[in-house]
């Protein structure tokens, strides 16, 4: 194959066509491509084996290679569909374990997100068998690393988004985690899609697109090596010593009427402990805390706000609200909100604004809900907060706040970030039991204060309760599953990243520009009055 066209061109001495050959069984493919999927899963949080990141779409890509149509879009969802079966099981735990749902209705749902994750691949595995180069390093190295990356940018967003497992939160301990505040976790996606096609290259390829291929395999971890060194932010004010509450109340007790007091006693317990400690200055809470309506727990609030400004301290807590408003027939409805409370100086409120489908809304018409309601099941809405909302004024730190899920919407927490000089996450991770998710979850909060370069804040209900970095660094960790007063301090940070001035959009445009270049030379080859240029 021509090292940069991609078209067929005769083996010359010096550019020796290298090979491995792939299995005659089509199960036996099958099987390899499902393999290699499900050990994606093991390069995300606990295990962290990352360079599974690069060998396993490796072995995808070079199962694509000369694959018709059909079989590349088969291998593609045996791939994808592993990955999420292996990475997402605990769907499992929280639908029926804790959801109550009943078992099929779970094995539904969670087959579900599934079978469409897979489908994203089978599209993948299809498009790029049927119009890019069949060969060369325009297709190892550019074209089918751009189209794996924008498929898997167009998961992220579309129909609200499932940016879960995207391979670049993969390597947060690695050093491409240098890139991270230059362009974002697509961005290491790029480049571990880049560095699997490499391989691939390494094996198929010319001696000349060999040496390329070594080239882009090196280069980018020796940058992202030096990138680790890099501050991209500044010191903006003093260091802020900071407690983080972790309830550890089991999921099944949390929301019942009769734990209710038990809960808000120990909350306020854990809390005059952390006065105890001495110059506090910041106290947070993980999400919806008091497992109550703030509207109803008035004179509880308005008791520990008191405490908190005797002790000069900051209190920030997750905890749901109520709100009256018109509704569509023009009657007066109640709106409940998913929201963190600041009391400070002042008392302000920050609400999530990303939902969780089927979780926090339910996208279904008035009959199913009507169903639901029959099966017991949860079937009423949150209200969605605005898209952008100012920081959290507290402990004279500005608090870019998300709760739960929100932060892996990474490009939507860009706009605060020009007032926030840290972050703040609240979380209940307890409807995934012991499971891999609460790993997962917290390996994509390391990613948002990489990205950002900001120190971050987080607390959970059983953990993982943490205070991060803004290199992503663990600086202090509360034990899982008891409660605990986790201190530690942060320091307050100005300044924008590369990323944070950008977002997403440099990566999306160079991967699209690159998958045109691959389109245009497999039309070259495909008409043979033209020449492709290099």
């Amino acid at each position: 194959m021509d090292t940069l066209s991609g078209t067929s061109a005769p083996a010359t001495a010096g550019q020796a066509v290298y090979g491995l050959r792939q299995p005659s069984s089509a199960l036996v493919r099958a099987v390899l491509a499902f393999a290699a999927g499900a050990a994606v899963a093991a390069s995300f949080a606990p295990l962290n084996l990352w360079p599974l990141a690069v060998l396993c779409p490796a072995l995808l890509m070079w199962l694509w290679q000369d694959a018709t149509p059909r079989e590349a879009a088969r291998l593609g969802f045996c791939f994808n569909a592993a990955t999420f079966t292996a990475g997402t099981y605990w769907l499992y735990i929280s639908i029926h374990g804790f959801g109550a749902a009943p078992i099929w209705l779970a094995f539904v749902l969670m087959l579900g997100l599934v079978g469409i994750m897979g489908l994203y691949h089978a599209a993948l595995g299809y498009a790029c068998a049927r119009w890019l180069p069949q060969g060369g390093a325009v297709r190892w190295l550019v074209a089918l690393p751009a189209s794996w990356l924008l498929v898997e940018w167009w998961r992220g967003w579309f129909l609200s988004g499932f940016s879960w497992l995207s391979l670049g939160y993969s390597q947060t301990d690695s050093w491409l985690a240098g890139f991270a505040p230059v362009i974002g976790v697509y961005g290491i996606s790029a480049l571990l899609l880049v560095s699997a096609g490499a391989l691939v290259a390494l094996v198929l390829g010319t001696r000349r697109t060999r040496l390329i291929a070594a080239t882009a395999l090196i280069v980018p971890w020796l940058v992202g090596a030096a990138l680790r060194q890099v501050s991209w932010t500044h010191v903006s004010g003093a260091p802020v010593s900071v407690a983080v509450i972790q309830g550890a109340i089991p999921q099944e007790q949390k929301w019942l009427d009769s734990n209710q007091d038990t809960t808000l006693k120990l909350y306020q317990s854990l809390t005059e402990q952390a006065f105890r400690v001495g110059g506090v200055g910041l106290i947070v809470w993980p999400e919806s805390a008091p497992a109550g309506v703030a509207n109803d727990l008035v004179p509880y609030l308005d008791n520990l706000y008191g405490e908190a400004r005797a002790h000069h301290a900051a209190l920030v807590l997750g905890v749901l609200r109520a709100e009256s408003a018109a509704g569509k027939d023009g009657d007066s409805e109640t709106r409940y909100y998913n929201s963190i409370l600041a009391m400070d100086d002042t008392v302000s409120w920050y609400d999530k604004s990303h939902l969780v489908p089927f979780a926090e809304f339910f996208p279904v018409p008035h009959f199913v809900r009507s169903w639901l309601r029959l099966m017991s099941l949860p079937h009423s809405d949150f209200t969605p907060g605005a898209a952008e909302q100012p920081p959290l004024p507290a402990a004279h730190l500005q608090l870019g706040a998300t709760i739960c899920y929100e932060d892996a919407y990474g490009s939507s927490m860009l706009p605060v970030l020009r007032r926030a000089d840290a972050l703040v996450n609240v979380t209940n991770d307890a409807w995934f039991g012991h499971s891999t998710a609460r790993y997962q979850h917290f390996q994509i909060v390391r990613m948002r204060a990489l990205e950002a370069g900001r120190y971050l804040v987080r607390a959970a209900n059983d953990g993982i309760s943490a205070v991060v970095g803004p290199h992503g660094e663990i600086l202090a960790r509360a034990p899982e599953f008891q409660p605990v007063v986790l201190v530690s301090k942060i320091v307050p940070l100005r300044g924008l990243t590369p990323y944070a001035v950008g977002g997403n959009w440099l990566i999306v445009c160079l991967a699209a520009m690159a998958l045109a270049y691959g389109l245009w030379l497999r039309q070259c080859r495909d008409r043979p009055d033209v020449e492709p240029s290099p």
